[in-house]
């Protein structure tokens, strides 16, 4: 799926892949941790988070330090 040889940088694939799967409604609350979104899409540790800031700078989605990455606007998974 990420081709690391074309096309755009392989973190901005990951980030668009996401975003796909954010916007058909795949992923609406915690999203996979970053471990298993680097096996799924084969790339690096650092490649997933580059693309999970690319998609907390739009707002498409949340981190909670200690509890993972949600989808924005879905349901907290505690009481701040």
């Amino acid at each position: 799926m990420i081709d690391i040889d074309r096309g755009p940088p392989p973190w901005r694939q990951v980030a668009d892949s996401m975003r796909r799967r954010i916007a058909e409604g795949e992923w609406t609350g915690r999203l996979p941790s970053e471990k298993t979104l680097a096996q799924e899409y084969g790339v690096a540790l650092g490649t997933v988070r580059k693309a999970l800031l690319e998609l907390r700078e739009e707002g498409l989605i949340r981190t909670d330090k200690g509890w993972g990455s949600y989808v924005a606007g879905s349901k907290p998974p505690r009481n701040p």
